[in-house]
């Protein structure tokens, strides 16, 4: 059967990025964006409501996806799946639209007026931080396909030789301070592999605890069951982060992966009591949510530019941003899916 909730948490996750991508054109971080307005501190606070959690979720959801495909899959057939899904729209987004985002980040900063080819020749061949907001190459936000490439294809090793059933049981014996105490690992691992602020083993640990703890049935009642401890625990420590950064600049890493630790449980408790079931509006971005995150940034950027270009109010600015995106998204996703090559290259089933 399946489980409507995961897919409506993956939609709720994705259409969360565009107000945080659009926030980020305001950050406070020291690392500026594509396109850039100055400082916000109210705008950067915002991004820290969702930011320890948003993208460590769709890894567990990719974990407990994975498991439910290979009750049905031979793992030939998901290697398969896997390629035609990730990779091929990897490679594919990384030519046809980062390259547009970074052309962007070049004119915003450095009024750069040369042609497309140029820009495609510099983006190329010049490799400075890999954030890409100085107009250099980078895999921009389809980093999470490129991490979650990698990491499907390294568990199947784990899964191979580290059966599931064994794991899987050791989890249902958890108690509830113990399940909480799952951050630690996820912490100390985050410092493996790390590229910045994100961490292939950090990312690797969460896959696998979607993959063996979160598709038990018995573990997912007990997180349900002490789901008022849970969420009060989250919000509380969900607004200690916000407060500390915004009046400190606090964002440590502890406290942003409890945090993160518990939106996840968090989420996973919401989605199983209130969002599992569908409907025409969930059906429709179950299928198109994928599609949407490869697009949504490139369009984001663009309107971004624009809009700071034309518009002095910052809050029809960030209206602009925000909804200007998310219907061009939309509607680039209409078009597209209506083009057998375009579909294909672009994770369209």
């Amino acid at each position: 059967m399946r489980k409507h909730y995961l897919d409506n948490l993956r939609t709720i996750v994705i259409l969360l990025l565009f107000p945080v991508h659009t926030f980020m054109i305001w950050n406070d971080y020291g690392t500026k964006f594509y396109v850039w307005a100055g400082e916000n501190r109210l705008l950067s606070s915002l991004i820290i409501i969702v930011n320890p959690w948003i993208m460590a979720l769709l890894f567990v959801i990719a974990g407990m996806c994975a498991r439910y495909s290979l009750e049905k899959r031979k793992v030939k057939e998901f290697v398969k799946e896997r390629f035609f899904k990730l990779l091929i729209p990897f490679v594919s987004g990384i030519v046809l639209l980062v390259p547009i985002q970074t052309l962007y980040a070049r004119k915003f900063f450095y009024g750069y007026n040369g042609s497309i080819l140029d820009n495609y020749k510099h983006f190329f061949t010049n490799f400075t931080d890999l954030s890409g907001y100085d107009g250099c190459f980078t895999p921009a936000h389809l980093w999470f396909i490129l991490f979650l490439v990698i990491i499907s294809l390294l568990s199947l090793l784990v899964i191979k030789y580290i059966p599931y059933k064994k794991v899987s049981d050791q989890f249902e014996k958890a108690n509830l301070l113990e399940i909480v105490l799952l951050f630690i690992p996820v912490w100390l691992m985050s410092y493996i592999g790390a590229f910045g602020v994100y961490s292939l083993g950090k990312y690797f640990t969460l896959y696998l605890l979607g993959y063996y703890m979160f598709t038990n049935k018995i573990v997912i009642d007990k997180i349900v069951k002490n789901r008022k401890v849970i969420l009060t625990v989250f919000c509380l420590f969900q607004l200690l982060l916000v407060i500390a950064y915004g009046h400190f600049s606090y964002y440590g890493d502890l406290l942003v992966n409890f945090v993160g630790w518990m939106g996840i449980l968090s989420c996973i408790i919401v989605g199983k009591l209130y969002l599992n079931k569908e409907t025409k509006v969930t059906n429709y971005f179950k299928k198109a949510s994928y599609p949407i995150y490869i697009l949504h940034q490139t369009i984001l950027v663009i309107i971004g530019y624009y809009s700071l270009m034309m518009i002095d109010n910052i809050v029809l600015q960030i209206c602009m941003i925000i909804f200007g995106s998310f219907i061009v998204t939309i509607l680039a996703y209409e078009i597209i899916r209506r083009i057998p090559i375009l579909k294909k290259v672009i994770g369209i089933r």
